[in-house]
């Protein structure tokens, strides 16, 4: 299977008809998140569409230095939390993600369970952190609305017409295939008060339909095409979108999977403990054990190493 067209986000704007898009597909670096935890099926599918929906929102940050952090939780689900992170920098966006279940109650729910069946009453929460410029406060903003749809896409739909009053349409869809590895992609739609100018022209013609027209054309995209991972980006929108007036990418994005768990950062935070607070957290032979939830990883820090 093809990878060339995996791994980024790919915005575009339909400036006549005050809308923006973003389009985003993830192949090798979900497959590498993936591979740190021995999920069943269900929550492999849950985290590549929580993965698609950070990469689809994180990709719009402006800010070199910005994160987005999606959160699900609930107290009573088969899923008691559910995080996905986006880091911006200015080579792209960097991707981590994890999901505490109860292996139990998640078995009850069969091989589909609809939102509810996995989460039951809870909520779905998103934090931007935009980093400060030189001199600038910084800027951090969350919005939570009840976790409610058939999907967390739906979730999110529901997000931004309550937090931000921005109609929207968001799709998601993962695949994975035996010996093939794990494929998401996704599209995000939204319409605007006023309409955004992008940079690359990508098709001229002459008609004007509303937003509800334009919600039923992004409808149409199919999950082969969103999780092929030999599309290009660029396809998707000609495809959905080659009868508009005007239709202009934007800049790409290229995604990673990134955790920033640092042995160097974990000791810097553990050594600001008092000593005796470090003795309790030492085990039998003398190391303070820190466990990172991202990755999988335990990393055993030499109490004693810390008190010079």
């Amino acid at each position: 299977m093809s990878d060339q067209a995996t791994d980024q986000a790919l915005g575009f704007t339909i400036p006549l008809r005050n809308v923006r898009g973003r389009v985003a597909r993830l192949g090798p670096s979900l497959d590498e998140v993936l591979s740190a935890h021995a999920y069943p099926p269900v929550i492999e599918r849950l985290l590549g569409e929580a993965l698609v929906l950070a990469a689809l929102l994180g990709s719009t940050l402006k800010n070199d230095a910005g994160q987005l952090t999606l959160q699900a939780q609930t107290e009573a689900g088969a899923i008691g939390l559910l995080v996905a992170d986006y880091m911006a920098s200015p080579d792209g966006g960097a991707l981590r993600g994890y999901v505490q279940f109860d292996a139990d109650k998640l078995a009850e729910q069969g091989s589909e369970p609809t939102l509810f069946a996995l989460f039951g009453k809870g909520y779905l929460a998103i934090t931007i952190d935009q980093a400060a410029a030189a001199g600038a406060e910084a800027n951090r903003y969350q919005g939570i609305v009840p976790l409610e749809g058939e999907s967390l896409a739906k979730a999110a739909e529901q997000y931004f017409l309550q937090s931000e009053q921005i109609p929207s349409f968001v799709q998601i869809d993962v695949r994975n295939e035996e010996g093939k590895g794990c494929s998401a992609g996704g599209i995000l739609v939204q319409h605007l008060p006023e309409g955004e100018v992008g940079r690359e022209r990508l098709h001229v013609r002459h008609d004007h339909p509303e937003w509800e027209h334009v919600q039923i054309i992004a409808s149409t995209l199919k999950a082969s095409e969103l999780t092929d991972r030999a599309l290009e980006l660029e396809d998707i929108i000609w495809r959905l979108f080659h009868e508009e007036e005007e239709v202009r990418v934007q800049g790409r994005s290229m995604l990673s999977r990134g955790c920033r768990c640092d042995v160097n950062h974990i000791r810097d935070v553990i050594g600001r403990f008092p000593s005796d607070e470090r003795a309790e957290m030492a085990d039998e032979a003398g190391n303070i054990n820190v466990d990172c939830a991202f990755c999988s990883r335990i990393f055993p820090i030499a109490a004693a190493s810390l008190n010079n």
